[in-house]
C-alpha cells in the first residue's frame, strides 16, 4: 500500500500525474478534478488543456493526455476475436451466436462511429446514426424508450478507436471528433505497455488482476504479457512488478497522509480489492452496484467512505468511518475537504462525521 500510494502521486511531491498513464475515470461530480486535487498542490492547474476525455478501459470515460490518444487506441484494440468477444462482456455472446467475429464487430462499430461523428453531436444522435449504419445484429430493441439501439458496450468500447471525445459535463452528453484524429486501427499494437503501467501503479499484481482491468481473459493477458518484469511474492501469491520499480517498492516512503479519494479514483481501480480493503463487509460499502462513495485514505489504509452534497456556496462532505478516527485524522480530513471544494469550484467545505 505504501508503494502504491507513492506510485499514484498521493504524497503531492510532484507536478506530474503518473496516473494519467492509464487515465482518471470520470464518475461525474467533477471526480477527475477531485482526484487531481488529491495529488497536486494548492494552486495547481486542474483544467490542463493538454488533457481530454475519451472512452477507454471497459468503455468508461477517462481523462488522459491528448498526446497519448493514438497510442492508447492502438494498445487497447483487441488482439484477437476472442479478446474482442471477452471485452464485449455479455454482449460478446450475442455476437458469437450471430456468427460475427469479435474483431469484425469492433471494426464495423468504430468505422461507423468515426463516419457519424464529423462534428459535435449529442450521444443520442450519434447512437441513432450508428445504429442505422450497422446490420440489425448489432442492435437491440430497448423497451424503456421504445427504440432500437446499437449495443451500448460496443458503442462505448469503439469510441477511442474512432477518435471521438466525450463531453460528459454537458447535458445531454455530447461527442465530437478529436483534433487530428487517428485512423481506426487495423490491428492491435499490443497492450503490453498498458499492462506494465497497471503493474507500476497497482503492483505487485498478477495476470488475473491485469486481465480483469483490461476486461479480457487471463490467457489473452498472458499473450500480451510484457517483458522487463520481476516476480514478487505477496502473502504467498506470485505477483509481478516492472524491474525498474523494485527499488521504489523496497524504499516506499511512509504513507502517513490523509486524502479524500473520489468514486472510481485511480487507486481504487486495483483489481485485488481484498488488499485495499480486507474486510468483505467494508468492501461492499465502497464498491457498490450503483452509486459508489469516495474513500477516506489515512496512514496507508482505507478507513471510511464519504459522500457530498453541494450548493453554489459550499460542499458538505459526510464521512462514515469504519472505526473511530483520531483527532489528528479528523483534522486532516477537514483540511482535505477544502481541496474537494476547490476542485468542485465551491468556496467552502463543511464536514459531517456520520
Amino acid at each position: 500500500m505504501a508503494y502504491r500510494i507513492a506510485a499514484h502521486g498521493l504524497h503531492r511531491d510532484t507536478a506530474d500525474l503518473p496516473v494519467l498513464d492509464l487515465g482518471i475515470q470520470d464518475a461525474g461530480a467533477a471526480s477527475p478534478r477531485v482526484a487531481m486535487a488529491a495529488r497536486l498542490s494548492v494552486g495547481a492547474d486542474l483544467d490542463d488543456p493538454s488533457l481530454t476525455t475519451v472512452w477507454t478501459f471497459r468503455g468508461a470515460p477517462h481523462v488522459i493526455r491528448r498526446a497519448d490518444v493514438a497510442t492508447m487506441a492502438a494498445g487497447l484494440w483487441p488482439r484477437s476475436d476472442a479478446d474482442a468477444i471477452a471485452r464485449l462482456s455479455g454482449v460478446g455472446v450475442v455476437f458469437k451466436r450471430a456468427g460475427i467475429p469479435g474483431l469484425t464487430a469492433f471494426t464495423a462499430g468504430a468505422e461507423a462511429m468515426r463516419a457519424v461523428v464529423d462534428r459535435e453531436k449529442t450521444r443520442g444522435e450519434v447512437s441513432t446514426e450508428v445504429t442505422a449504419r450497422l446490420p440489425a445484429e448489432y442492435s437491440y430493441d430497448c423497451r424503456t424508450c421504445q427504440a432500437t439501439h446499437v449495443y451500448g458496450s460496443l458503442f462505448q468500447l469503439v469510441g477511442l478507436a474512432a477518435g471521438v471525445g466525450v463531453h460528459g459535463q454537458s447535458r445531454p452528453t455530447t461527442l465530437s471528433p478529436l483534433p487530428g484524429r487517428h485512423r481506426v486501427p487495423k490491428q492491435s499494437a499490443g497492450a503490453g505497455p498498458l499492462i506494465s503501467a497497471y503493474l507500476r501503479l497497482h503492483g505487485p499484481a498478477g495476470k488475473a488482476e491485469a486481465a480483469a482491468f483490461l476486461e479480457t481473459t487471463r490467457s489473452e493477458a498472458a499473450a500480451m504479457w510484457p517483458d522487463g518484469l520481476v516476480e514478487v511474492t505477496v502473502d504467498g501469491r506470485t505477483a509481478h512488478l516492472p524491474e525498474d520499480s523494485v527499488a521504489a517498492l523496497r524504499d516506499a516512503p511512509d504513507p502517513r497522509l490523509v486524502r479524500l479519494l473520489p468514486p472510481f479514483d485511480p487507486l481504487l481501480q486495483s483489481r485485488d480489492r481484498d488488499l485495499l480493503v480486507p474486510d468483505a463487509r467494508r468492501r461492499k460499502q465502497l464498491w457498490r452496484p450503483i452509486g459508489n462513495p469516495g474513500a477516506v485514505l489515512a496512514d496507508g489504509e482505507i478507513v471510511g467512505v464519504w459522500r457530498t452534497k453541494a450548493t453554489a456556496r459550499k460542499v458538505t462532505v459526510t464521512v462514515t468511518a469504519f472505526e473511530r478516527l483520531t483527532k489528528a485524522v479528523t483534522a486532516e480530513i477537514e483540511a482535505e475537504a477544502e481541496h474537494v471544494a476547490r476542485a468542485r469550484g465551491v468556496g467552502a467545505a463543511v464536514v459531517d462525521f456520520a
